[in-house]
């Protein structure tokens, strides 16, 4: 069976299995529905250009060097057919489709860090996970891995995490090239078992609650709840206000975030999903129920926030139920559906993109903050032009670099803010009456 008819029973199988059609801020796949453009589309099948492909294939068949043998070569077609679409699409083989969901569900053997493929094959780091090898290791957000074990990367490579993958307390080397530093260093981890706390909390001063979300995973939204009733318990049955803190968030399941913005929200919208099919829009909107009964809120945001963490904070703000502390996000506003296969691997296709409930897109854009910070040190350049609009063949939003506010994607990228300092100054703003804040306002 091909893959342009397989296609239509792989959406099939992402609806009967959601937990694997949903991930990074991905939408849930809903119903695939049969129309005449989808017709249409089998009807023109480019014949001439298959049969360029089957001249090429049979070249290499007969003419190369050493003998090829066919699964390896059509697995490499496969791949390459996705690699020129956006940094976010690619094929997974069928162990890293497991270690894919795995992720999803917060447990895995490896050393805890979100990458993103870049076109020659390297790896670069989105975000490390919170008290995992590779955070305790100092490895950064916008740092990039040329090679694991001294092995360098090929163009298609790379796609996922699975090089990094291994048996609990192996141990794996990282080739890393860090901007503002003059040659690539290399970093040791021991892997071990990632068991992320996706969520933590504290109290910053008396009434005031601080909760940490380090991912968006299966049950993060639930123990979002657990962790507020708790502060709520500890601020006397109510709390005066609340710090989010997403920095360094590279996104996970939408659902969690969805959650966790209705858990905020009385009503209103959360996030749309738009596509060139039906089943690729949704839109979520808010129940009625309050957790916090309307006490301020503030979201701690970097350069590393991305994906669902720009979903809840756009939803956040454009409800005027929180005002956006930190620097500009990733841009990561695109929507990947994973699509099983019946040979076990599966197709993670970007399908759609997000639109915040103003009906702005966060791809190569992003979230500018209502106030920006500023690292502690200004010459700290590890990370410049770390976002979305930066990766080579991003997926351009709606209107990219002609909205004056916005500013060029890829000049305008983001800090990375890392220690206590912006919660520090996320609480200053979470004191202040509630009052129109404005991207002008600049702290250290």
């Amino acid at each position: 069976m091909s893959l342009r008819h397989l296609l239509p029973f792989a959406l099939a199988a992402a609806v009967a299995f959601p937990a694997a059609a949903q991930q990074a801020g991905d939408a849930q796949a809903e119903a695939p529905i049969e129309s005449p453009d989808a017709e249409t589309a089998e009807a023109k099948v480019p014949l001439d250009e298959i049969r360029r492909y089957v001249s090429v294939y049979n070249a290499v068949k007969q003419a190369y060097v050493e003998p090829i043998d066919d699964q390896k070569l059509m697995h490499s077609a496969i791949r390459g057919l996705l690699f020129d679409l956006d940094p976010h699409s690619v094929y997974l083989d069928k162990s890293d489709a497991e270690s894919f969901e795995e992720q999803s569900r917060g447990a895995y053997d490896g050393v805890g860090v979100e990458l993103m493929r870049q076109p020659d094959g390297s790896l670069r780091v989105i975000a490390p996970i919170d008290d995992t090898p590779a955070a305790r290791a100092g490895i950064k957000a916008g740092d990039v891995i040329t090679a694991i074990d001294g092995k360098p990367f090929k163009p298609d490579e790379g796609d996922n995490s699975g090089p990094l993958r291994g048996a609990a307390g192996s141990k794996v080397t990282l080739t890393i090239v860090r901007e503002g530093k003059d040659k690539p260093f290399d970093v040791t981890l021991q892997r071990e078992t990632i068991r992320v706390a996706s969520v933590k909390s504290r109290m910053l001063e008396p009434g005031y609650g601080y909760v940490r979300i380090s991912a968006f995973q299966a049950d993060t939204a639930a123990d979002f709840e657990t962790k507020v009733e708790a502060l709520k318990a500890q601020a006397g049955g109510k709390l005066r206000g609340l710090v989010i803190d997403l920095r360094s968030n590279p996104g996970g399941l939408l659902t969690s975030a969805v959650q966790i913005a209705d858990d905020l929200l009385d009503s209103g919208k959360i996030v749309s999903t738009r596509g060139r099919i039906a089943i690729s829009d949704a839109e979520f909107g808010a129940t009625p129920g309050d957790r916090l009964n309307g006490a301020p809120v503030v979201v701690l945001v970097d350069a590393g926030s991305a994906s669902a963490s720009e979903v809840l904070a756009g939803a956040l703000r454009d409800n005027a139920r929180a005002r956006i502390v930190g620097s500009r996000t990733f841009g990561k506003g695109s929507v990947q559906t994973v699509l099983p296969l019946d040979n076990g691997d599966s197709v993670k296709l970007t399908t759609a993109r997000y639109y915040t409930p103003s009906g702005k897109s966060i791809q190569a854009l992003g979230i500018t903050p209502d106030v920006v910070l500023k690292p502690e040190k200004d010459d700290d350049k590890s990370i410049r032009n770390f976002s979305e609009a930066s990766l080579p063949g991003h997926l351009r939003g709606d209107g990219e670099g002609e909205d004056a506010d916005e500013g060029q994607p890829g000049d305008n990228a983001g800090d990375v803010l890392e220690g206590d300092a912006p919660i520090a100054a996320a609480l200053v703003e979470l004191k202040k009456p509630v009052a129109s804040a404005t991207p002008s306002s600049v702290r250290k």
